[in-house]
This record gives C-alpha cells, sequence and structure tokens, in this order.
C-alpha cells in the first residue's frame, strides 16, 4: 500500500461527510452502495444516534446499504412514487457535466430507479473517477435478463460495443435483481444519450450505468482536499 492510500481514503470520507451534512430531520434519504457511500451511511446513522437528526428515513439501493442502514440505527422503507428529497451516491466515472457511469458495484438498476425519484442527487467519490468524457476509464455496466443473455449479448455487439459478461468466477456475476452484467466497452466516438437510447431499447436489456443530467453537485476527494463541483455545461 502506497504512503498516499489511506490519505485518499480519508479524503473520501470527508467527501462522504460534506454530502451527508446536507442531510436534515424529516428527509428520505436514497442510500447508495459502495465503499464511498458507505461512509455516508455511517455518518447519517452517528447523526441519528446522537439526536441531532429525527424524522429520517432511508431507501437503500442495494441489499448490502439496507443492511448497512438498519445495522447503524436508519430506518429503511421500499421505494415507493413519492419522491426522495435526497439521494447520495458513488459513481465510477465524471464528467465535467457530471454525468455518470456507475454500476461496477452491481447496483445499477436499484441506484437509478431510486435516485431517479430524488430532487437532488450528490455524488461522493475520490480524483480517479474524474474524466473528460465517458468510457475513458471504465467500461459501461448493462444489466441484461438471463434468459437468452448469449443473444443479447449478440444485440450489443451489433451496436459496436465491445466487452465481456461480467463473471468474477467460474459462474457470471448475479445481481441483486437476478440479472447478469456485461461490461460494456463504449466506442471512441458516441453521443451518450443517443447510445444510451440504443442499448436500453436493445431486447433483453434491463438497465445501462449511464446516469445522464442526474447530478446536482458532486463531492470529490483528492489529494489536495475534498472539491464541490457543479456541472460545467
Amino acid at each position: 500500500m502506497s504512503d498516499r492510500a489511506p490519505d485518499l481514503e480519508a479524503l473520501k470520507k470527508d467527501a462522504a461527510l460534506r454530502a451527508a451534512a446536507l442531510v436534515a430531520s424529516g428527509m428520505r434519504v436514497g442510500l447508495g452502495t459502495g465503499s464511498t457511500a458507505r461512509y455516508a451511511i455511517e455518518e447519517i446513522g452517528r447523526r441519528i444516534g446522537t439526536g441531532e437528526l429525527s424524522g429520517v428515513v432511508g431507501v437503500a439501493t442495494s441489499e448490502a446499504s439496507d443492511a448497512l442502514a438498519r445495522a447503524v440505527g436508519i430506518p429503511v422503507e421500499p421505494l415507493d412514487p413519492r419522491p426522495l428529497d435526497l439521494a447520495i451516491d458513488g459513481a465510477d466515472e465524471i464528467t465535467p457535466g457530471l454525468d455518470l457511469i456507475k454500476g461496477l458495484g452491481g447496483a445499477l438498476l436499484r441506484e437509478k430507479l431510486t435516485e431517479v425519484q430524488a430532487r437532488r442527487l450528490v455524488i461522493i467519490a475520490d480524483h480517479t473517477k474524474l474524466v473528460t468524457r465517458l468510457g475513458e476509464k471504465a467500461p459501461l455496466p448493462v444489466e441484461i435478463a438471463r434468459f437468452g443473455f448469449l443473444s443479447t449479448i449478440e444485440r450489443l455487439r451489433a451496436l459496436g460495443l465491445g466487452g465481456r459478461l461480467r463473471q468474477p468466477g467460474a459462474q457470471p456475476y448475479v445481481t441483486d435483481n437476478g440479472n447478469y452484467i456485461f461490461d460494456a466497452q463504449l466506442p471512441a466516438e458516441f453521443g451518450a444519450a443517443e447510445l444510451g437510447s440504443r442499448i436500453k431499447g436493445t431486447l433483453g436489456v434491463v438497465e445501462t450505468g449511464l446516469f445522464l443530467g442526474m447530478a446536482e453537485r458532486a463531492f470529490v476527494a483528492a489529494p489536495d482536499g475534498v472539491r464541490e463541483l457543479t456541472p460545467q455545461r
């Protein structure tokens, strides 16, 4: 482990604390998934435990986040049609316009279902997630139905996508929803909105990890501290 690593982890926690500070009593809050989002969930639970917050209800984006929230004392409800006041989550890539790739943690469908209902989506991440264009560093996770998945993958390849089925071991990765994930390599030139629509319209595709125009701001941890970013259009 490098000398930088502990500092970066501390900064990720600082970024999460900045986002968690936006939570006020009585809010319904979308709880993200992943190592950075974990810090935010723990901080919200701490503030509830000290009496600083009351009446806060969480809506979790994964089974893991649901279990963590309950463990730290955050009441959790299932997603319903009511809007969320705020959602806090991580990202795998962040452009200057705060367009995102999410889903390397496997929770992209529940994240999008939850966060599309949030009045405010705040992203927390470290500086390695900043990119000039989507697909620069990370693949695009695409959640696909297990039935006929090889046929679905062929249809995705016909769109000009490279990539492969996510398979960390002997068996393919299975999401909380019982689906597979195809980690797509994006072409060099593409329009994110158009490509996203074409992928989403492909038979067998459940959802994509493109989160376009959803984030209000991002707290990004870097060696020189935490920066607050807003969309640069």
